[in-house]
């Protein structure tokens, strides 16, 4: 089977192309300092086209890998995290695929005939039917259905033993376990990607590899000199440049088994970056009488909302690589305090204050604040008031309480030294991709048109992003 492929047959009229997605590859690794150990990808930029992949807003996993294979932004998808508000409460419910309402990539090939492999995608989970075979992504539970067919799961398991859909547990100090788990989690991945091209042999197949997303929050520090916990000495400093050439390991067998007839896509959501703390936003909300709590918290800990009074609280945010600030309305959240009118006025008084926002120290913080129904085409679902990015990205929001301080030096959820980054990666080359070679402007909502254009499939008239095959564009 391998030697047929590898000559380029395949059942297909249409030449099949594969995307290998890298979630949070950054461009400052695959670009540069790691390019001499990544022999198959650097082919691929000399022989096609390459560049920085701006992600979605916000850049996290949960929503980017959606907008990226459907052409629809967050707010149209109403997805504005891993975890989302829905009415009648102030807590948040993990998505999952039944929260994608759109269709995707695939299933618009699905429906012009050609058979298809999106495999461990992010929200394919519960895994659903498609024209040809589909695996969930990390978000997976244990002794739940992953596979569509169902029947492939036990296929799959008789191979490559129990299917490990994410690394547990990896913010923590156990630093080789973690990379153990990595690379067995990546190898593993990337073989079920290979048996399931050779024995389905798919038009389109796309693998999305959790794996690098786990490392650079586990190992930024020693993959970053500027991070300020870098240590030059470490024994650690050389294992990005190792993880990296596995990768490339990988891609390269995948590609040697499909052959150069079929070309290939690599992509990442978003980009990583160095976390140098954290500003404790709901701490600046108490501070600011704005977020009123029953009692003082006796030691750091998370945001409990029966902590809240609610009667005195005009607004409150959840934390993660940006805040989400909610803002306590009247006839919307279950106490609320602010009239519509009111929430405007305060909705103004918070962008301002924040556009003024100090550490402790009194050092400026450069803020970013958005307003979702101005930054996206739709808001559905429940979207935050503001959208906050702290200084850049390089601090995390922080939405525990009970820190006594604006800027914390640690991450409030376990050992992390990583946050995400605007910026991912394209890469395509095979026959019939124009060799451009460095490109500028790519955005993550281009990937999905430029993919159906490969297969003559007409783009739909809804979604968003160019197809940067099109010599007219």
């Amino acid at each position: 089977m391998t030697e047929r492929l590898a000559k380029g047959a395949h059942p297909s009229k249409v030449r099949p192309v594969i995307v290998v997605g890298l979630d949070c590859a950054a461009p400052s690794l695959v670009f540069d300092r790691y390019r001499d150990a990544m022999p198959n990808v650097s082919a691929l930029m000399h022989a096609g086209m390459w560049g920085e992949l701006r992600s979605s807003e916000p850049p996290i996993t949960v929503p980017a890998w959606t907008c990226m294979l459907s052409g629809r932004d967050p707010g149209e998808l109403g997805l504005y995290g891993f975890r989302n508000r829905v009415e009648g409460g102030t807590k948040l419910r993990l998505a999952t695929g039944r929260d994608v309402r759109v269709k995707r990539v695939w299933d618009w090939l699905g429906e012009h005939g050609h058979r298809v492999a999106p495999l461990f995608i992010p929200l394919t989970t519960p895994p659903t039917p498609v024209r040809g075979d589909l695996i969930s992504g990390f978000l997976s539970t244990p002794d739940a259905p992953w596979t569509f067919p169902p029947s492939l799961a036990a296929e799959l398991e008789a191979q490559f033993g129990t299917y490990q859909a994410d690394v547990e547990d990896f913010r923590t100090d156990d630093l080789d376990r973690v990379y153990r788990d990595i690379e067995a989690m990546t190898r593993q991945h990337f073989a079920m990607a290979a048996y399931v091209w050779a024995t389905r042999e798919p038009s389109f197949m796309m693998l999305v590899e959790i794996g690098v997303d786990r490392f650079h929050h586990a190992f930024w520090h020693h993959v970053d000199p500027s991070h300020p916990d870098h240590d030059p000495t470490s024994e650690w400093t050389s294992i990005g440049r190792r993880y990296y050439a596995l990768l490339d390991e990988e891609i390269g067998k995948l590609r040697s088994l499909a052959g150069d007839d079929v070309p290939m896509m690599v992509v990442s959501d978003h980009g990583a970056r160095a976390m140098r703390g954290g500003f404790c936003v709901n701490e600046w909300l108490i501070e600011t009488g704005r977020l009123v709590m029953r009692d003082a918290p006796a030691e750091p800990g998370a945001l409990r909302h029966d902590m809240v009074d609610w009667s005195q609280t005009t607004a409150w945010a959840e934390g993660g690589y940006y805040a989400r600030l909610f803002l306590n309305v009247k006839g919307r959240e279950p106490n609320g305090t602010l009239s519509r009118a009111d929430a405007a006025r305060v909705k103004r008084t918070l962008i301002e204050e924040l556009s003024r926002l100090i550490d402790d120290t009194g050092r400026a913080i450069p803020v970013e604040v958005h307003d979702p129904r101005t930054r996206y085409r739709a808001s559905r679902g429940f979207p935050p008031d503001l959208m906050v990015y702290f200084d850049g990205l390089s601090l995390r929001a922080i939405g525990s309480v009970g820190h006594g301080q604006r800027v914390i030096r640690r991450n409030d959820t376990g050992p992390d030294t990583c946050n995400h980054d605007w910026q991912g990666v394209f890469v395509f080359a095979g026959p019939g991709v124009p060799r451009r070679g460095r490109i500028e402007g790519a955005q993550i909502y281009d990937v999905t048109p430029t993919i159906l254009s490969r297969f003559g499939v007409e783009r739909p008239p809804e979604i968003l992003g160019r197809d940067w095959t099109d010599d007219r564009d």
